[in-house]
């Protein structure tokens, strides 16, 4: 079994201990995909519009978190 599929089966877990700790995780992998795909995105020229709709967030949510100066896609200088 692969390490995503674990991690799902993991998140069923009757243990609340391995749930929760699969629940972190899973949540780390969506957070860098997402950001991986809004950046994907915005070098193909989706506006942040386009890409809120899709992601079901406001523009000015997912502007802020990604171009506001502290997201995920900010260029360091």
């Amino acid at each position: 079994m692969n390490d995503t599929a674990q991690l799902a089966s993991d998140a069923g877990s009757r243990d609340p201990g391995i749930g929760l700790r699969a629940v972190r995780a899973l949540r780390v992998l969506v957070e860098r995909l997402e950001a991986l795909q809004v950046e994907n995105a915005r070098t193909q020229g989706w506006s942040w519009q386009e890409i809120a709709t899709l992601l079901g967030v406001t523009r000015q949510a997912v502007h802020k978190k990604y171009a506001g100066g502290r997201g995920l896609l900010r260029r360091e200088k």
